[in-house]
């Protein structure tokens, strides 16, 4: 994620909320995979290093344990080679599949998938 001029707050460092933001997206990604609706049950956040305009951001998430209906994931978020923060979430799974198969012969996006 590249820091943008709407995400830089009145200190001139990345708002706190738009990386969190980018935390919790690289965690549902993380906890969505295997084809199981997943939500957040309970997630914190520690911010270490500030950053700025222009900077990008990496975003690494780990999958710590998944066991029956709940998983405990980290993310780490990176400027280069420096932790800026640490992510901590607990996922929980709600049941059905993210997404359907294709009926036998057709196609199928993955928006029209989620919405079947």
């Amino acid at each position: 994620m590249t820091v943008l001029p709407a995400m830089v707050n009145g200190l001139g460092v990345t708002n706190c909320g738009a990386i969190f933001t980018f935390a919790n997206t690289t965690f549902s990604l993380a906890s969505n995979t295997y084809n199981e609706r997943t939500v957040a049950a309970h997630c914190c956040i520690s911010f270490l290093l500030p950053t700025k305009l222009g900077d990008r951001l990496v975003a690494t998430a780990t999958e710590v344990v998944r066991s029956a209906r709940s998983g405990i994931y980290d993310v780490s978020v990176t400027l280069e080679n420096a932790v800026v923060a640490e992510f901590r979430a607990h996922s929980r799974i709600i049941g059905g599949a993210l997404l359907h198969a294709a009926t036998a012969g057709q196609e199928c996006t993955a928006a029209e998938s989620v919405n079947q």
